[in-house]
C-alpha cells in the first residue's frame, strides 16, 4: 500500500536546521522603556578600506575605518526613539532625523550648546526620567553589594546593545574575591557613530558614573579605550579625579566634525 523511497531521494526531503534561536524579549512595564531586555539583533561590519584601523601620528589617536552597521528592530527603534525624545526634553531642542543617527545628532547639538557641567546634568535628568521615580527611591536604599554590582553588570548587557553594542560581563577582583562586576563592551556604538572623545567623556562617561551614584549609591568607573573603541564599566570601583583620569587627556580623532578641536581641548 505504501510507496517506497529510496535513500537517494529521501536526501531530497532533509530540512535544513535552523541554527539561530532568538531569545525571547522581556521588558518592564513599570515605566516606557525602562529597559530593553534584549540582545542586539543584528551586527555586520563594513569596511571602508583594506584594513579596520587608521593609525594617526597624534600621541597614538586612532581612528576606525571600518563601520558596523546596525540592523534594529522595532523595539529597539522604539528605544532609540525614547531615550533621544528624554534628551530634547531635557535640553530644550528639537532634531526631527530618526533612528541613531537622530540620536547622536541630538546629543551633538547638546554638546556643542552646553557647557561641560551642563551636559552632564542634562544627560543625567534624562537618564531619571526613564526610570520610574519609585525604582529610583528603592534603590538608594539598597546597600551596595556583591549581588546588586554583578547584576548591574548582568543588566547592561542584556538591556543596551541597540545603545553601546555588544558586551560581555566579565570578572575582576574586588577587595580581595573575585566578583562578575565588569562589563566589556567591545565596541562602543556611540562611540562610534558620533566619533568624538569629548563626546564619550562628557556625555557618557562621567554622566553615566554620576548617574549610579546619585541613585544608587554605587559608584561606577568607566574606562574607554579610544584605539580599538572598546570600554570597560566596572561597577563597584572609584573612578579617578578628572584631573587623573587618563581619558581626560586623550586627544580627539582626526576626523571629528563635532567641535573640530583635535587635541584635548575638544573635551572642554
Amino acid at each position: 500500500m505504501g510507496t517506497t523511497i529510496s535513500s537517494a531521494q529521501a536526501r531530497l526531503l532533509t530540512f535544513p536546521a535552523r541554527t539561530h534561536w532568538e531569545i525571547p524579549r522581556i521588558f518592564s512595564i513599570n515605566g516606557p522603556l525602562l529597559s530593553v531586555l534584549n540582545r542586539s539583533n543584528s551586527v555586520t561590519t563594513k569596511d571602508n578600506c583594506d584594513h579596520s584601523l587608521k593609525t594617526y601620528a597624534m600621541n597614538n589617536t586612532t581612528a576606525t575605518t571600518s563601520k558596523t552597521l546596525y540592523h534594529d528592530n522595532w523595539f529597539e527603534s522604539l528605544a532609540i526613539a525614547y531615550i533621544t525624545k528624554l534628551i530634547q526634553e531635557s535640553a530644550g531642542i528639537k532634531n526631527d532625523i530618526p533612528g541613531y543617527k537622530g540620536l547622536v545628532m541630538v546629543s551633538k547639538e547638546v554638546f556643542r550648546e552646553f557647557n561641560t557641567i551642563q551636559q552632564r546634568e542634562l544627560l543625567v535628568k534624562a537618564l531619571e526620567k526613564a526610570i520610574p521615580s519609585s525604582s529610583l527611591n528603592m534603590a538608594k536604599l539598597t546597600p551596595q553589594s556583591k549581588f546588586t554590582r554583578e547584576l548591574f553588570a548582568f543588566i547592561t548587557t542584556i538591556a543596551f546593545p541597540w545603545l553601546v553594542g555588544p558586551s560581555e560581563v566579565r570578572e575582576s577582583e574586588f577587595q580581595g574575591r573575585k566578583e562578575k562586576n565588569v562589563v566589556h563592551i567591545k565596541k562602543c556604538r556611540f562611540l562610534e557613530e558620533a566619533n568624538c572623545v569629548g563626546m564619550c567623556t562628557n556625555m557618557c562617561k562621567m554622566s553615566t558614573q554620576e548617574f549610579f551614584m546619585k541613585n544608587f549609591r554605587t559608584p561606577v568607573n568607566m574606562v574607554p579605550n579610544f584605539d580599538d573603541m572598546s570600554c570597560e564599566i566596572i561597577f563597584g570601583q572609584d573612578p579617578p579625579a578628572q584631573e587623573d583620569d587618563p581619558a581626560f587627556k586623550q586627544p580627539c580623532y582626526k576626523l571629528c566634525n563635532v567641535k573640530q578641536k583635535h587635541s584635548a581641548s575638544c573635551i572642554s
